[in-house]
């Protein structure tokens, strides 16, 4: 099948988007605009569609009414596909779906589903798959026409109200639309069969004979070096996202590859450090956006994201275990900081994403003239300090505002001022609190407040982490309750029935579930796990394990992405690739190397390995959208080590083991630890273990090897 067969139906390729005027919108959560006639989204869970609620498009969500009334009065659907936090699934919502004659055309013709993303990726993997096919791109929002029996067969992504930007109109979409539904029908199923056909291939993936080598991660690491921007960091042209899977990744080769330890490790330092200067990191408030519109990483898509956030902070957080420069803790607490201030629900979940815009802006409530600065740091001196720290000038860097970016660095400033650097850092820090105090009077962004099951894992695992290494204890001990009230809010509120759930949102779950929300989950637990060492989070990570290979494994090796029990959809997907957020798979495979590491059952790692055979060839060709795989392939291939500490109930000498334990980064190693004896619900790793002379005693296990029990830091550290 040729790829020009697909694009008969196809519309005119977009060219670049320059941003459009938007003009202020309703706020339409919960109906609460009144007066105005709801349609069938009025009873979601999801913010999004809760925002195209009292929309005249008489929209449904997903499910069988929507579907059985496509086939009962033969209509084409329309299905739209954005999120919350998404600027141009605005745009085109203002433009178009709140126009009347727009929705009449709209109602009278298709049956319109709304579908939020982020609630089904499933649905987003299965039409951005054909959106790309059809259209050689794709993105948010997505609009795709289906038969009734949901073959896609047209597609793209905002199409504008007037034909321009070599778009045409969405209301000459429509009535193109509806004029091929009438009179071409035998072209419509044509298409719609070719591409369902294209889709089957391209979900259809299988274990391959040879698995990923030692010498292949070399290669890969060789080639993401080589592929480095170092003018600006980053890897690629603008807009520019900020990798955290790929640094993640060259962290551990750090480790794997002496020869290369050096230009590794200032690779992704570089990268890190061209981020944190501002811009796309909210130097105010803390916290990365989604993305940079530009090569220099100055004016962010202003979006902030769960996911994004979490996986930074775990990349800022391993880039100070192994540099120990402030500057690289100071970005994760910040981080970390903004999530719990802004971002947690009070029992304890994370909420999705803030959006873009406020007050019909983008970017609006980030943003800052001279003047308002000056207004926030009254005093003349700070002033002058903060203006050289960021390059402060009249006319600002973005549209005649300025979007805070670092213009000298702390011993620039400390030089230029004659201050010592720790002086720089406490100063610019009392500057940012006074800009954060008067950013609070500002009408803040929406936020979508549904919590993400896989989101919240990945989350979870950051707060655990950071809880367990952090040498500021007063913030160690305030990140781990942070970690175990969400833990606590996810074991509590999404699991009904025995199974997993996907989203919650104001005491409503989705009946959904995926397999990234049990592998992202499970993850976050073992971290927490080997925090606090309570053996319930470790047990509810094994409990979760068993269901999630029993509900999603695939006999061709790796996992589907929904479960066995799921909605019948077109087909049933199976997307290995990492994007925004890691692939179902790439963590299903890293939670169960971690569980047969405490366990020693040979079904998990047998399992893990499996899927490995399936990425080899996409990761040897696309390595940076494998990220994830990889790092768990290192994890396979060094086997890491697995450290059991067992003590008696007073013995305060088994902190100080621990510690020793976490001071370091050691991505491949995995810790569990207990009072003598263990409970039942311990790990098996725990196990046989008894004390030596009494004492807090260690035991150190690498490749298939134990060695001999110790009880003392020096003798610790040796084995380490």
């Amino acid at each position: 099948m040729q790829d020009t067969e697909l694009t008969s139906l196809t519309p005119v390729a977009p060219s670049p988007l320059t941003p459009l005027p938007q003009a202020e919108r309703g706020e339409f959560i919960d109906g609460s605009i009144c007066n105005i006639p709801m349609n069938h989204l009025i009873h979601s869970t999801s913010p999004y569609l809760l925002q195209h609620a009292n929309n005249p498009v008489d929209w449904y969500p997903w499910g069988a009414e929507a579907l059985a009334r496509a086939r009962t009065e033969n209509k084409p659907i329309f299905l739209s596909i954005g999120y919350a936090a998404c600027h141009w699934c605005h745009v085109m919502a203002h433009e178009s779906f709140e126009d009347p004659a727009i929705a009449a055309l709209m109602n009278e013709n298709f049956i319109c589903i709304k579908v939020d993303r982020e609630e089904r990726p499933d649905l987003d993997a299965i039409y951005m798959q054909a959106t790309q096919a059809l259209t050689g791109s794709g993105g948010w929002p997505m609009s795709v026409f289906l038969t009734p029996d949901l073959r896609p067969f047209y597609a793209g992504t905002y199409f504008p109200p007037a034909a321009r930007y070599n778009m045409p109109s969405f209301r000459d979409v429509l009535l193109g639309i509806i004029n091929t539904w009438k009179d071409e029908r035998s072209e419509v199923e044509r298409v719609g069969n070719q591409l369902t056909q294209h889709l089957g291939q391209a979900f259809s993936i299988q274990t391959q004979a040879d698995g990923l080598t030692q010498e292949n991660l070399n290669q890969i690491t060789t080639a993401i070096l080589d592929n480095y921007d170092w003018g600006y960091g980053g890897w690629g042209a603008a807009p520019k996202f900020p990798q955290p899977m790929t640094i993640e990744y060259l962290f551990h080769r750090s480790l794997t590859e002496p020869a290369k330890r050096d230009a590794i490790l200032k690779t992704a330092l570089h990268a890190l450090r061209a981020m944190a200067r501002g811009g796309m990191y909210d130097a105010v408030g803390g916290g990365f956006a989604r993305y940079s519109t530009d090569n220099f990483w100055r004016v962010p898509h202003f979006e902030k994201m769960l996911y994004d956030n979490a996986q930074l902070a775990l990349a800022y957080l391993h880039a100070w275990q192994i540099t120990h420069e402030p500057f690289f803790k100071r970005v994760v607490i910040e981080t970390l900081d903004f999530v719990a201030r802004e971002m947690t629900h009070p029992e304890g979940g994370f909420y999705s994403s803030l959006d873009a815009d406020s007050q019909g802006e983008e970017g609006r409530f980030y943003v800052w003239s001279r003047s308002e600065i000056r207004e926030a740091i009254p005093n003349e001196a700070d002033f002058e300090f903060f203006s050289a720290a960021y390059g402060i000038t009249e006319k600002g860097n973005w549209e005649g505002k300025t979007v805070l970016q670092r213009a000298l660095d702390d011993a620039s400033l400390a030089a230029r001022f004659k201050l010592e650097e720790e002086a720089v850092a406490a100063k610019l820090d009392d500057c940012h609190a006074k800009l954060l105090a008067a950013r609070a009077q500002r009408v803040r962004p929406n936020t979508d407040d549904k919590i993400l099951t896989a989101w919240n894992g990945l989350m979870l695992h950051a707060f655990a982490e950071t809880a367990r290494v952090l040498d500021e204890k007063e913030k160690a001990v305030e990140y781990l309750i942070v970690a175990i009230r969400s833990a606590d809010f996810l074991l509590s509120n999404l699991r009904s029935d025995g199974k997993l759930q996907r989203a919650w949102r104001a005491g409503k779950t989705t009946g959904e579930v995926f397999l990234e929300d049990y592998a992202a989950l499970i993850i976050g637990l073992l971290e927490l796990y080997q925090t606090d060492f309570d053996p319930r989070w470790f047990a509810a990570a094994e409990e979760l394990a068993v269901e999630m290979m029993a509900r999603f494994s695939d006999t061709g090796g790796g996992f589907f992405d929904t479960p066995d029990d799921g909605q019948t959809l077109l087909i049933r997907p199976k997307d290995l690739q990492d994007n925004a957020t890691p692939s179902g798979n790439a963590l299903a495979c890293e939670a169960l190397l971690k569980l047969a590491a405490f366990t020693d059952k040979a079904e998990y790692r047998e399992a893990a390995e499996k899927a490995l055979r399936t990425i080899t060839d996409s990761a040897m060709r696309y390595p940076m959208g494998f990220a994830r795989w990889l790092c768990a392939a290192d994890f396979a291939f060094d086997n890491g080590k697995q450290v059991a500490v067992v003590f008696n109930q007073k013995d305060e000498s088994a902190q100080e083991l621990m510690r020793l334990i976490w001071n370091e980064y050691r991505p491949n190693m995995i810790a569990a630890a207990s009072a003598y004896p263990p409970p039942q619900d311990a790990p098996a790793l725990l196990m046989d273990r008894p004390l030596k002379e009494n004492k807090a005693t260690a035991y150190v296990c690498e490749h298939f090897v134990c060695r001999q029990p110790v009880n003392s830091i020096k003798e610790l550290r040796q084995l380490l």
